[in-house]
């Protein structure tokens, strides 16, 4: 019995279709398909018979996606460029798959684009660990900045904050505020009332003051232990008054018992505003500084109140009063 030897193309034409790559070919000069394997059937949806021309590729690509991978094939191609483009097809039951198309550029004798050849790889599960591994690294991110147990900003993401807002002063002219408030008689609601109570106690309030801070570019932070930081980009001294006395009402309205203060029956802050129009050569930390010194002075004339000040260039805080 004679054998026959199944030609090279039949060959080569097996190997392309056992692959779960896709193999596919379009001629450059019709834009129609001169071959695309019968995998992308069980991949897309789509038959085989309907990938007619380089429309139908671009028509079954993600709407966001497609003038950038369109554009960008087209003009590697022109310029006889191997490429490659990831980009979302569409399904036949509506779904999309991200796809990922290596591109060769085959010329004939004289050098010009002759056809396109390629692999069409299903990257999607590629896709989702790359998705997935972004969102943890933003809440990775996002936990380095956020203190873990009020949920408001860190120390660390007040730094960053009141750096950015001091240079933006000191370009603009515009006046920044900084409010430092601390619970009253924190130590002894712990002790009364236990650590556990006194956690649940600082998530309130944490989330209290930043309901009573309405702007974009207010921020607040947890300073440390029971005291908290408010930065107030463009706001004069008697704006950011105003801003601690919404503090403190909030807190009166949270009605939290503190059975062990000297002030009141209710839990209570009092607060250091210190206000200035930063210059060349101040330095935010000395900023920092006067304003918790203002915290003290509201804590040594009774707690319960603010302590509002202006800073002068090259001076300390100039007190206006308690309230």
């Amino acid at each position: 019995m004679q054998y026959d030897a199944p030609s090279d193309s039949a060959v080569y034409k097996t190997l392309l279709e056992s692959t779960q790559a896709i193999p596919w070919k379009i001629d450059w000069k019709t834009m129609t398909f001169a071959y695309i394997g019968p995998q992308i059937e069980a991949l897309l949806g789509w038959s085989q018979s309907s990938w007619i021309s380089a429309n139908d590729w671009a028509e079954r690509m993600h709407p966001e996606d497609r003038e950038r991978v369109v554009g960008f094939c087209v003009s590697q191609s022109r310029e006889g460029t191997d490429h490659e483009a990831d980009y979302r097809a569409l399904t036949a039951t509506g779904d999309y798959v991200w796809i990922r198309d290596v591109v060769h550029v085959v010329r004939d004798a004289n050098g010009e684009v002759e056809s396109l050849v390629g692999f069409m790889f299903d990257i999607s599960e590629r896709k989702r660990a790359e998705e997935q591994l972004i969102m943890l690294q933003r809440q990775l991110e996002e936990y380095s900045y956020k203190d873990g147990l009020t949920g408001v900003a860190n120390r660390r993401m007040f730094d960053s904050v009141l750096d950015t807002e001091w240079g933006s002063a000191q370009r603009s002219g515009q006046p920044l505020s900084l409010v430092l408030l601390d619970i009253d008689y924190f130590k002894q609601y712990n002790d009364h009332y236990g650590h556990v109570q006194g956690d649940d106690c600082l998530r309130s309030v944490g989330k209290a003051l930043a309901g009573a801070l309405h702007r974009p570019r207010d921020f607040i932070a947890r300073f440390g232990g029971e005291e908290f930081v408010l930065v107030l980009p463009e706001t004069d001294s008697e704006a950011a008054a105003q801003v601690a006395e919404r503090c403190r009402h909030v807190i009166r309205e949270q009605r939290i018992a503190h059975e062990q203060s000297r002030v009141a029956p209710l839990l209570t802050i009092s607060l250091g505003v210190g206000t200035a129009v930063p210059h060349a050569g101040d330095r935010p930390l000395d900023f920092v500084a006067a304003v918790d010194r203002l915290l003290y002075q509201a804590k040594q004339d009774g707690r319960n109140r603010l302590a509002v000040a202006q800073w002068a260039r090259g001076e300390d805080l100039r007190l206006d009063g308690t309230r």
